[in-house]
């Protein structure tokens, strides 16, 4: 079986053959971080979590690139004289980190900050004017425009030609040679803090927003790398001004791009510039991370989701399945009671090597779960060990096994070896009214401990539990 991913650019599936089979390359867009990250922020970087996963399973190594853009128009306008611009950046893209920790999003190889490699951008910009497709500005500003008119390719991202683009608005167009040309370097402005500039050869200034991300990819991945990543919003203009002048420039950049779909709030995008959003920290507040991540994988990376109260209403009952059951068959198929096989259940692999269609691979857990539930049942312990290791490596796989270390909190709650003390008094003490014939007494403990929301199971070795999923 082979992996394929939809390539945007492409229009269609393609095979993904890794320029190195033994480290995949990806460049992911992360957050400009004028403001705290809402749900789609979230969902975006868990779509690619899931890619990544996959692709560790698949091929071992993974350097994995998502950059924070920390220098741009809104981070300046969102800055006070009691926070400079740098000091709102951090503390924002700490923010993000906390969010994308919370739902067990893998840190990535590497983090670069925009600031930190304006050099290479500032290479990048010599090497485009000296091949004739970047410009000064011819008002004295100290801008550098990309002339989209000098590279035929202009548009191939997103199948559109230049005259039927709408002109840049990334800056001020009085130097432009072209509307639709954009900014590879703003020259100061009076009104913009001191510290927020660079040298240059053309000025005074700072990095427009596409050229960051071309010279941080280059930087970390080299001039061509497997796949560039980001959500569907940002195929034009951010994508595609990329695209444009890494090429112009003569690299070779991605050769896969995904794209993954968008929150949507009424069946419109959520935005921070459309005030419709959910704050990642309120729906973190409101619901265990572990539910969150399920419902934010729950649908195709590249289709858009409109979040409700049902979607957190079916995560949580779906991790509660799969939690029962990993209890249970962890308790019941004990390693000694008949061997299982190493690999992953077929569908599960065919479901994620079809551009990584998540929504099969979690029907592939919950078929196993059913499996699993009915040897059990039938007292076939043996058998049911397949389909307990099965669930355990799928779930692991995606990040959502509710019993491995990384969900394991007591936050908010007593201990789970509290717990457990706890409710095996209880069940000790139903036992001993049970022996006594004190059946009132032995119902009045049963439904105290249903109260709580866990059930109790009894079998031929005593007495187990499990909360409520």
């Amino acid at each position: 079986m082979t992996l394929r991913l939809y390539d945007t650019r492409a229009q269609q599936l393609r095979d993904f053959v890794p320029l190195d089979a033994g480290n995949v390359t990806m460049y992911v867009c992360g957050p400009t971080v004028q403001s705290g990250p809402h749900i789609g922020h979230v969902r975006a970087a868990l779509s690619f979590d899931l890619l990544r996963r996959w692709l560790e399973r698949r091929h071992g190594r993974v350097t994995f690139v998502r950059n924070v853009t920390d220098i741009d128009d809104k981070v300046l306008a969102n800055h006070t004289d009691a926070e400079p611009w740098w000091a709102l950046a951090f503390r924002f893209e700490q923010e993000f980190t906390a969010a994308y920790g919370a739902v067990g999003i893998l840190a990535p190889t590497y983090e670069p900050r925009a600031t930190a490699s304006v050099p290479q951008m500032q290479d990048i910009i010599a090497a485009l004017i000296e091949r004739g497709h970047a410009y000064p500005a011819s008002d004295g500003s100290g801008d550098v425009y990309f002339d989209v008119r000098s590279w035929s390719d202009y548009g191939s991202l997103t199948n559109q030609s230049a005259d039927a683009m709408e002109a840049a608005q990334d800056a001020d167009p009085r130097g432009k040679r072209n509307p639709q040309d954009f900014a590879l370097w703003k020259g100061a402005k009076s009104d913009e803090p001191a510290d927020a500039t660079w040298a240059s050869p053309w000025g005074a200034g700072r990095p427009g927003w596409h050229i960051e991300c071309s010279a941080m990819a280059k930087r970390y991945l080299g001039a061509e790398f497997d796949i560039h990543g980001g959500g569907l919003d940002l195929r034009f203009p951010h994508h595609e001004n990329e695209l444009a002048q890494s090429t112009a420039a003569g690299d070779g950049f991605a050769r896969y791009w995904v794209h993954n779909g968008l929150v949507n709030v009424n069946g419109q995008k959520m935005s921070k510039s459309l005030g419709n959003f959910t704050l990642a920290a309120d729906v973190l507040t409101a619901h265990d991370p572990l539910v969150v991540r399920y419902a934010l994988a729950a649908a195709h990376y590249r289709s858009n989701i409109d979040l409700s109260d049902s979607s957190w209403a079916e995560a949580e009952a779906a991790i509660g399945r799969i939690r029962a059951f990993l209890e249970r068959g962890t308790r019941m198929a004990k390693p000694g009671w008949g061997e299982a096989e190493e690999g992953l259940p077929n569908e599960f692999v065919e479901a994620m090597d079809d551009d990584l269609s998540v929504p099969r691979a979690l029907a592939a857990i919950h078929n196993s779960i059913r499996s699993g539930n009915a040897l059990l049942d039938a007292g076939e312990h043996a058998a049911a060990r397949q389909d307990v290791m099965d669930v355990t490596q799928m779930t692991n796989i995606l990040g959502i096994n509710p019993l491995s270390r990384e969900w394991r909190t007591t936050d908010g709650g007593p201990s789970a070896s509290a717990l457990d003390t706890l409710v095996q008094t209880m069940i000790t003490q139903r036992a001993q009214a049970r022996a006594d014939k004190d059946w009132a007494a032995a119902d009045r403990i049963r439904d105290a401990i249903a109260a709580a929301g866990i059930t109790l199971e009894d079998g031929p070795d005593g007495t187990h539990w499990s909360i409520d999923g």
